[in-house]
Parts: C-alpha cells; sequence; structure tokens
C-alpha cells in the first residue's frame, strides 16, 4: 500500500467495484483456508474499503477505532463469547454487568434509586424509553399495556410525544415500531443554537393538551446535526405538571457531562426519568456498547418477561435480560469496564476534552472571517457552517455546499459531512477522536476554500 493510499479515509469507488473485490471472499469451498491465507484474503479484498476512524481528517461521523484498554477488554469478551443475559449462562458476566450499571450511575451522578441496562444501540434505548414512558401512561388510565396494548387506551390516535425537529430518527422508529405512527410526534420550537425552546415549551404544551394525550417529553443532550444540548432542568417541572415521562437522548453528549467546564449544560440530568447513552462514540469501545438509565430502577420491572427454564420468576439471583431485549446478549460490559480501568478518570477527561476544545477553537478562529456563515454556537464536538464566497449568488448557496461536499469525499481524503439547519445546506464537521485537532479541523476548511475556488463554480 502507498503513502497515498494509506493516507485515504477510504477507497471511495463504486458499489460494483467493492462487490467485485468481495466475490473471492463469499467463495464458500469444500476445503477451508490457513489462517494466513484468509488473512492475506481479506487485506486484499475488504480492508481497503473499510473507512479509517483513526485519520484526523475523519471530520464526518461518531466512529472511532478501539481505544487500547477497550480493545483489550473486548479480546478476552470474544475469546470466552459469554451470553450475560442472566446468572445461570454467565455468573460472573451479569454480576460484572449488573454493578457497572450502579457504578456508571454514581459516575453521572444520579440518585442511588437509579439503574441503567446495556443495549444494541442508542435507537434501542430510545424505543424502549418510549415504551416504558407508554407503559406508565397506560397505568394512569387503568389497564396493563403489556397485556391489552394500544386498544387500552379509549383515543390511541391522541397520544403523542413532544420533542423538537433536531431530535434522533430513532424517535421515529420508536413510534412506528409502538404502533403510534409519526403523527403522534409533535415538535416543539427551538432557539437559534438549535436547543429546545424551554420558554416556549409551556405555551406548545398548553395549545396541544387541548387535543393530544402527552405521554412522554423527549430532550436531546446533543443533538447529532450541532451537537446542541437542550436545557434539562426547566423542563423537569414542566413535565411533572404534566404527569409525563422526561427522557434524555444522551447518546451522543452524555459524556460530556463528565467534563467540569461542561457539567452546567448537563443540568437536571439526574432528574429524568431515563437517559440513553453510547459509550462506542466518545469513548471508542467497540460496537454494540450502549445503556440505558433510569431514575427510578423499579420502572425496568415493565420489560421483565419470565419463562420457565430461563428468567424463571422465582429465580433470586441477578438476571440482566429482565430489564432489556434480547434475551442474547455479549459481553459488551468488558470492554468499557477495561477501558476505564486502563485510561482512569483523569485520561478519560483529557480524552473527552479535546475534540470539544477542538472544535470551539475552530469556531473562533472563523469568527469574522467574510466568506463563512457560523451556523451555530458548539456545545460539544460538531460545528457547522456554510461557505460563502463573496458576490455567490444566494439562491445557488445550498447547491454549493453539496457540491463541495461530493468533491470532498469523492478524493477520499477526508471526510466530512452535510445536513440541514433552518431550510439551509450545511457543512458540518464532527471531531470525537482526540486525533483530530484544531490543526486537523482548519485543514479541512482550508480545503473546502480550495475546491470552491479551483472548481471555478462562480
Amino acid at each position: 500500500m502507498s503513502d497515498k493510499e494509506k493516507n485515504r479515509i477510504f477507497s471511495w469507488v463504486l458499489p460494483e467495484k467493492i462487490s467485485k473485490d468481495l466475490e473471492p471472499l463469499l467463495e464458500f469451498q469444500e476445503k477451508g483456508l490457513s489462517l494466513d491465507e484468509l488473512s492475506g484474503l481479506i487485506d486484499r479484498s475488504l480492508v481497503p474499503h473499510l473507512v479509517r476512524y483513526d485519520l484526523p481528517a475523519f471530520q464526518a461521523f461518531f466512529n472511532s477505532f478501539p481505544e487500547q484498554g477497550a480493545e483489550f477488554g473486548a479480546k478476552i469478551a470474544l475469546r470466552y463469547n459469554q451470553c450475560v443475559t442472566n446468572w445461570h449462562v454467565s455468573p460472573g458476566g451479569a454480576m460484572l454487568e449488573e454493578l457497572c450499571c450502579r457504578a456508571l450511575c454514581r459516575l453521572f451522578g444520579l440518585s442511588s434509586s437509579a439503574d441503567a441496562t446495556f443495549m444494541y444501540c442508542g435507537t434501542y434505548a430510545n424505543q424502549q424509553a418510549l415504551y416504558m414512558a407508554l407503559h406508565r401512561h397506560a397505568e394512569k388510565h387503568g389497564f396493563d399495556l403489556a397485556e391489552k396494548g394500544l386498544k387500552g387506551f379509549a383515543r390511541p390516535g391522541e397520544l403523542a410525544v413532544v420533542t423538537t425537529g433536531q431530535a434522533h430518527f430513532s424517535l421515529r422508529h420508536a413510534v412506528r415500531i409502538l404502533g403510534l405512527g409519526e403523527q403522534s410526534l409533535v415538535f416543539a420550537p427551538v432557539d437559534r443554537n438549535f436547543r429546545l425552546d424551554a420558554g416556549r415549551l409551556k405555551e406548545t404544551l398548553d395549545g396541544l393538551r387541548k387535543t393530544k394525550d402527552i405521554f412522554c417529553l423527549c430532550l436531546t443532550a446533543g443533538t447529532t446535526s450541532t451537537g446542541s444540548v437542550d436545557p434539562i432542568r426547566p423542563v423537569v417541572k414542566i413535565s411533572r405538571d404534566l404527569g409525563a415521562w422526561l427522557h434524555v437522548d444522551g447518546a451522543y453528549g452524555l459524556a460530556y457531562s463528565l467534563i467540569p467546564e461542561c457539567r452546567s449544560l448537563f443540568s437536571g440530568v439526574e432528574l429524568a426519568d431515563s437517559v440513553s447513552w453510547d459509550p462506542h462514540k466518545q469513548l471508542a469501545v467497540p460496537i454494540p456498547n450502549s445503556l440505558l438509565f433510569v431514575r427510578n430502577r423499579n420502572e425496568f420491572g415493565r420489560m421483565a418477561i419470565y419463562g420457565e427454564y430461563f428468567n424463571r420468576k422465582d429465580d433470586p439471583m441477578p438476571n440482566p435480560g429482565l430489564k432489556s431485549p434480547p434475551s442474547t446478549r455479549p459481553l459488551s460490559v468488558l470492554p468499557l469496564v477495561a477501558s476505564l480501568r486502563f485510561q482512569g478518570l483523569k485520561k478519560l477527561r483529557e480524552r473527552l476534552r479535546a475534540p470539544v476544545s477542538a472544535i470551539r477553537a475552530l469556531n473562533e478562529r472563523l469568527k469574522g472571517e467574510p466568506d463563512i456563515e457560523l451556523s451555530h454556537e458548539p456545545d460539544t464536538g460538531i460545528l457547522c457552517f456554510r461557505l460563502v464566497p463573496p458576490g455567490f449568488p444566494e439562491d445557488s448557496l445550498d447547491e454549493l455546499q453539496q457540491r463541495i461536499y461530493e468533491k470532498i469525499v469523492s478524493e477520499g481524503r477526508r471526510s466530512i459531512s452535510i445536513t440541514r439547519l433552518a431550510g439551509k445546506a450545511v457543512l458540518r464537521l464532527v471531531a470525537v477522536s482526540p486525533n483530530v485537532t484544531e490543526q486537523a479541523l482548519a485543514e479541512t476548511v482550508l480545503n473546502i476554500r480550495e475546491i470552491a475556488s479551483r472548481e471555478k463554480w462562480w
């Protein structure tokens, strides 16, 4: 592999080319390959088309290569291939998961009554949170949701979840799977920084209560487009007065609450009914590694399904599988525990602080630049902006951002993303790995300018 190829984020070839390269790997034959032969085949056919999350120019999404301690833990987990659904299948694994959940509750400052469960991803964590919210709401209506389903509600079409347009699309998955439909999602206004506008929320809710049965308010602690953190504490009282479950989607952002200078952004998170989190993002532990926290551990009883041979109701042993599906669950806890113990909290905070500092420094550097239109003030590790060359037609700026994005991706040396904010196409830079420094981000901005100038689109 040449130096030029080593510095490419990915191959960026058409699917037809990748498919052709992968065909030899899928020729299943009577005679097997040696491990050396298999290694060479994988290196030739697959590896060139995998994304290099470890390079400083990867500034598109929330992925990273495993941290050293996490990789060590993952190797042990893979070697023993434990199913940690309950005590009888893996006493050590089940107990480690239970104890780690309690330790993480303490780490994030949750109450002594809090608990957590490991999940496959933040999407599933958000889905379970909405199910538990609806289950509790059904109790208020006098029936068991697990038994009767939506038909227990007199007017299920009025059920509503209030969030913002910046919330993750997993909420759409959740209301689809719950049978509520996307019409049950109601979007509250956001402020200029794309956070929930808490000052206007009560007015929105007062209007909705005439026609909607609001059972859940969902905030986002680190939106995926801008990394903005919705104000949590002001919404706690509103949700309680309303009698609605308060869920905080912290899949991306919650880890940053461990940095002292960011902690105030997450004030009140300990008072939410549930919180989701993805350690496989900033903490660089192997996928899958997600959690769902609840303020009251008894809420997990809404998920319990007992069996005759497995997870019996009279079994006194710890059974993590009673708190969340699926019934087969990996030892995801070990890579996380190994990573936290290997790094220590001091180094962990340094790891978390580095990308946030890089993004904030870039934001300050770009302020006042005549050809840059900043879209928001960054709360965490994401910055969105538009290149606005002097004299460029306003009605063609969206197309310009799109073409810049497509050109950068096609070159394969950098990875950025594009999104829409307030109806405008904007370029989006993400720093998750400490390898993504201010200088690396600044080089991407320079590359954006060079591409726009070189292509002479105006």
